[in-house]
């Protein structure tokens, strides 16, 4: 099955668009980023309404911010593990645990304006368990797979080509990282590189972190073995 990958940028973060029989978004980028999202499905040539579900890789405000009107504009099914469920119901932007010391500083930093960032949410249809969940139903060859350590309900879909879709489990871009590599912040670096030796003995070949450029995962292979 040919399968073509769209990147949207929305905002800091990357929405990508994997179209095969099917079509699924991967997160939901920053809040008020929907006008971003309708310029790059266009750009693509996919209608709004092809597309019929939406993967939260977790619940962290910057991939869920435009998610209801994502919602709203497509009649997608959105999919958000039952451990980040939490986030949408805080009713404050929550940022995560700083893994080193940059990152410590970039989240200090963002704790400054967490305040001024709207809390978003979105009706969740599909709550993910630690079960695999297979795509085959949606037309896209490939299965979300619960890979926790950036957040507890992190999880990410590895296509059966190898491509692998990480959200925060992997980050290539400033002002987290110079050079591709292990998240920066997180709740767990050891449930972090669990996670990545899961994806690889699974057959997971080319990275595409919602922050950054896609990368080969051999880069990871030598971060976590």
């Amino acid at each position: 099955m040919d399968l073509s990958i769209t990147p949207i940028s929305m905002g800091i973060d990357t929405c990508y668009i994997v179209k095969g029989a099917g079509i699924i978004a991967i997160d939901g980028g920053d809040p008020h980023k929907i006008k971003k999202f309708k310029q790059g499905i266009e750009k693509a040539g996919i209608n709004h309404g092809e597309i019929k579900l939406l993967i939260h890789t977790h619940g962290h405000w910057d991939h869920i911010g435009s998610s209801q009107e994502i919602k709203d504009l497509t009649g997608a099914k959105t999919l958000l593990h039952q451990d980040d469920m939490h986030f949408l119901k805080a009713g404050k932007t929550i940022q995560p645990p700083g893994l080193t010391l940059w990152g410590k500083t970039v989240v200090g930093l963002l704790n400054l304006i967490s305040p001024f960032i709207t809390p978003p949410t979105c009706e969740i249809d599909i709550v993910a368990g630690n079960e695999d969940i297979s795509l085959f139903d949606y037309g896209i060859p490939g299965t979300v797979i619960h890979t926790p350590g950036h957040s507890w309900g992190s999880v990410s879909v590895l296509l059966e080509s190898g491509d692998v879709f990480v959200g925060d489990l992997a980050m290539n871009t400033l002002p987290m990282r110079l050079t591709p590599g292990l998240p920066i912040f997180g709740d767990d670096i050891e449930l972090v590189k669990q996670s990545w030796r899961k994806l690889l003995e699974k057959g997971a070949k080319r990275v595409y972190p919602a922050h950054g450029k896609p990368f080969s995962a051999e880069i990871m292979r030598k971060a976590v073995l």
